[in-house]
């Protein structure tokens, strides 16, 4: 039986991103809108702004285009107003996707991920469908193949984590990630523990992880990467969450 990887699924996905950065960056000039808005446009005391530079600065998003999404969050320079709403539904194999997303037009925004649901195969439910099977937490990917067992484990661990997870469906060409699992509250914290340690990481967000998975196999792989991928290409989107757990071989046929 073909293994059940997370690398394979990052691995996808950040081959989709580069090939739209420039909407990748607008997504997270949008985060950074919102964020610098609602709290200030001081990271240092506004944690969400924090959490949104982070993520731009893993998309390798310009300093100058980060610095301007603050000030217009912070309205020193004009700028739309955006608000977070979150859409729930099923996806083809009875997976089960949170989408998140920041829109100024509530109306064009639930319209345009119905329609995606409906065209790829999902069904759209209402608030409290699937919200409960996932728990908010801090998320942090780490390249395996530069790091030891030891190395992650104590520096996690020591820092504060809640979990360390090892790397899935690892081969000789590819060792997989390591996932460091906090409470929200502990991320920045863990985050900043192991970049003081020089442990270089992939990508970490606040995010929605699934309780239990469901495996997803054959025809439906590429059903359930498809209704991902369109809702991801919508402007409004910012985050898809999904309890799938892509079959590696399937996914890695689709490049």
């Amino acid at each position: 039986m073909a293994g059940h990887s997370k690398w394979s699924n990052i691995k996808h996905r950040k081959a989709a991103q580069d090939n739209k950065k420039g909407k990748i960056w607008s997504k997270c000039s949008k985060a950074i809108m919102v964020a610098a808005r609602a709290g200030g446009g001081d990271p240092e005391t506004n944690l969400s702004l924090r959490y949104a530079i982070d993520e731009a600065k893993y998309a390798n998003m310009p300093k100058d285009t980060i610095k301007r999404a603050i000030a217009k969050g912070s309205g020193d320079i004009g700028g739309a107003e955006y608000q977070e709403l979150i859409y729930e539904g099923y996806g083809p194999g009875g997976t089960a996707l949170l989408v998140i997303t920041l829109t100024d037009n509530n109306t064009r925004t639930v319209g345009d991920v119905r329609s995606v649901f409906k065209k790829r195969g999902g069904s759209m439910g209402n608030a409290g469908t699937v919200a409960f099977m996932f728990n908010t937490k801090g998320q942090i990917i780490i390249d395996a193949s530069k790091y030891d067992e030891d190395t992650i484990m104590d520096a996690a661990l020591e820092a504060g984590a809640d979990d360390v997870q090892a790397p899935e469906g690892a081969d000789d060409e590819n060792k997989g990630v390591w996932t460091i699992l906090t409470d929200p509250t502990e991320f920045i914290s863990v985050k900043e523990a192991l970049e003081t340690s020089n442990i270089e990481i992939l990508e970490a967000e606040i995010a929605r992880i699934p309780e239990n998975t469901i495996q997803v196999a054959g025809d439906d792989v590429q059903k359930v990467m498809n209704l991902i991928d369109a809702l991801e290409d919508n402007d409004d989107v910012q985050k898809v969450y999904s309890n799938a757990d892509f079959d590696a071989e399937e996914l890695a046929k689709l490049g």
